[in-house]
């Protein structure tokens, strides 16, 4: 009988430890810095987005390859030829590689990949092999940190995707992270969405970012600095009830003061980074900006003392709510 309970608890160990869904270990009392401040995130596209289109005057008139072929704003080219193009000068180079042949580009749209046939067009003016496109290889804007793990120094931020002009998930290769000082408060309005405005320091540097996804941006963090940022525990949604709270943002300068909130409502089973439902309550930050606003996502949010999840959207009927994400929701994925 002893041999089969010390097997029953054997069991239940080896249970524990392979069988607890991984939202549930980040939940469990995991020591964090707690974030609220802002930064300055430049981080590198996977492929070039088309951003536009440009007429290229050949010998033979202007015209548009890439918009022929059927290209649209938004699309990500990820190869010319068969050469992967990771940057703008990737692309120049394959063009001039391409000596004015078909090519095969293959491109990718919101979740679908195609390919299509392009032929460059020589440029009367430079004498070089352009396909009509403009295009960006880099993204940048302002979000907030929401904390920064203690033991492995990996970060989350901004608690929701980063989207392009066409409303789609980006897909980021690298990045880096900049110090960020806000400068100026658009206040929200009902039916209008206020906005933080910034500028970077990119003479020196926070961390860098490696991955993004629906849940916001993730990467590595300068340690030295994360160690002056205030601990906490984190906590599971099943922690968290209606009530009040608190959260860490910036709205003035680089340091993040602490406001007062409401969750009004908590939902466990969201999937849409819509697991609490705020109101904010602190006089003093309904005064400079009315509520939530662009550029707040990610800061964090803190119940009891213990880190429960970050803001990730603003009500555009009423800025004083908002949306948050639960902690191990946002580092889940």
């Amino acid at each position: 009988m002893q041999k089969i309970r010390t097997w029953i608890v054997v069991f239940l160990l080896l249970f524990s430890v392979f069988f607890v869904p991984k939202t549930q270990v980040y939940a469990a009392e995991r020591e964090v810095y707690v974030g609220g401040m802002p930064a300055g995130f430049l981080m590198r596209l996977d492929g070039v987005q088309v951003v536009g289109f440009s007429g290229v005057v050949s010998q033979d008139g202007s015209v548009s390859p890439s918009e022929e072929a059927g290209l649209k704003i938004g699309d990500v080219i990820v190869s010319f030829d068969g050469e992967k193009v990771n940057s703008s000068d990737d692309l120049e180079h394959a063009l001039a590689a391409s000596d004015g042949g078909a090519a095969i580009v293959s491109c990718r749209r919101g979740k679908e990949r195609f390919s299509t046939q392009i032929c460059p067009v020589k440029e009367r003016a430079s004498g070089t092999y352009k396909i009509g496109v403009l295009i960006r290889d880099t993204v940048s804007g302002i979000g907030t940190v929401t904390c920064v793990d203690k033991e492995s120094g990996r970060f989350g931020a901004l608690g929701h995707a980063v989207l392009g002009e066409d409303g789609e998930l980006l897909q980021v290769a690298n990045g880096k992270m900049y110090p960020c000082s806000i400068v100026n408060v658009n206040r929200g309005e009902r039916g209008k969405a206020g906005e933080l405005k910034g500028i970077f320091f990119n003479m020196t540097s926070l961390g860098t970012t490696d991955s993004s996804g629906k849940t916001g941006i993730f990467g590595s963090f300068d340690m030295d600095i994360a160690q002056k940022m205030p601990l906490a525990k984190t906590a599971s949604l099943n922690d968290a009830k209606p009530g009040k709270a608190e959260i860490y943002t910036t709205v003035d300068g680089i340091l993040p003061q602490k406001y007062s909130i409401n969750i009004v409502k908590v939902d466990k089973s969201n999937k849409e980074n819509k697991n609490f439902v705020i109101k904010i309550t602190d006089d003093r930050l309904l005064e400079v900006s009315g509520g939530i606003v662009q550029g707040m996502s990610g800061s964090p949010i803190l119940q009891n003392g213990k880190l429960i999840g970050a803001v990730t959207h603003v009500f555009l009927n009423d800025p004083t709510r908002g949306y948050g994400i639960g902690i191990e929701q946002m580092f889940a994925s």
